[in-house]
């Protein structure tokens, strides 16, 4: 079992000024405890969720300014999107930031990408909201995009939607064959059977529990079937929420969670970590619970 860190909020006392010492520390604190990889979410505007204690005014950052940043203070752990929205940024505009964070990091960038779903935030700031449909569409475009110019294959893109005369990629990632690319949500017809055609990884939500789990991966499994894809060649990773101490987990109980979720079949828990900027419950999870969930 891995264990990866999500980072969704940046409103930590003392912001704004604090925000990139802060980052700083716990990017290398994740690191030195052992944890498999950096997650941000690719969102301009916080996600205003109120019932979850959410406001679109709260900070946020610019993912892959963050994961730049990120980058040049570790030297290990992986970093990717948590996912980024294909409405976003041009194709091939993201794969080139893609290839640079990765070229820049020593092979360590991930692509987390998705259809995107934030209405308020893309008409705020002028970023494209096609119907959902259309934004799948888009969305199986890039990967094919991803492929295309991740071979090193200059020659022209002509999809639906995307042209590009001419998707030079120079330089190549370091990674090999190409960045993993995990395409995220869990819908049954379109997104699990994009994630089967084209993807390393899937992501699952875990924040409501986790029911739905074995379901969700059966028909991951039979879009595999369909698509003569290797079911196993995939990873699943599952986000949610984690909070260590007093009214929330002790270290054994996340260890028995995440032996639960290798019961299930994930095989990689990224989680969203309960006052993360205070270092301790990081460097809790690198001695208390990382050994114990290695084997898993």
């Amino acid at each position: 079992m891995k264990l990866s860190l999500q980072i969704p909020r940046f409103d930590w006392p003392g912001s704004p000024a604090n925000i990139g010492p802060t980052l700083t520390d716990i990017a290398r604190t994740a690191e030195a405890a052992g944890l498999t990889s950096l997650w941000v979410m690719d969102h301009f505007f916080q996600m205003d969720m109120p019932g979850m204690g959410l406001a679109a005014e709260e900070p946020m950052l610019e993912s892959y300014t963050v994961l730049a940043h990120m980058a040049a203070v570790t030297r290990r752990v992986r970093l990717g999107t948590l996912v980024t929205g294909v409405n976003y940024r041009h194709p091939g505009h993201l794969l080139k930031t893609v290839t640079t964070l990765d070229v820049l990091s020593g092979g360590r960038a991930n692509l987390g990408i998705g259809a995107g779903w934030y209405e308020r935030e893309a008409v705020g700031l002028g970023f494209p909201f096609p119907p959902l449909g259309q934004r799948f569409e888009w969305l199986e475009e890039t990967l094919q995009l991803a492929r295309h110019m991740w071979r090193d294959d200059p020659s022209p893109f002509r999809g639906r939607h995307l042209r590009l005369a001419e998707p030079m990629n120079h330089p190549q990632p370091l990674s090999k064959p190409h960045p993993p690319i995990l395409v995220g949500g869990t819908g049954e017809r379109r997104t699990l059977r994009l994630v089967a055609r084209y993807a390393d990884a899937c992501n699952l939500y875990g924040f409501q529990g986790v029911d739905e789990v074995p379901h969700k991966l059966e028909v991951l499994r039979q879009h595999c079937e369909q698509l003569g894809r290797d079911y196993n060649e995939i990873e699943k990773t599952i986000i949610g929420f984690v909070a260590l101490g007093a009214g929330g987990m002790s270290p054994a109980q996340l260890v028995d969670h995440c032996g639960m979720l290798a019961g299930l079949g994930i095989e990689h828990f990224i989680f969203v970590l309960g006052g993360v900027e205070t270092l301790v419950p990081l460097e809790t999870i690198g001695k208390e619970v990382i050994p114990a969930v290695t084997a898993l």
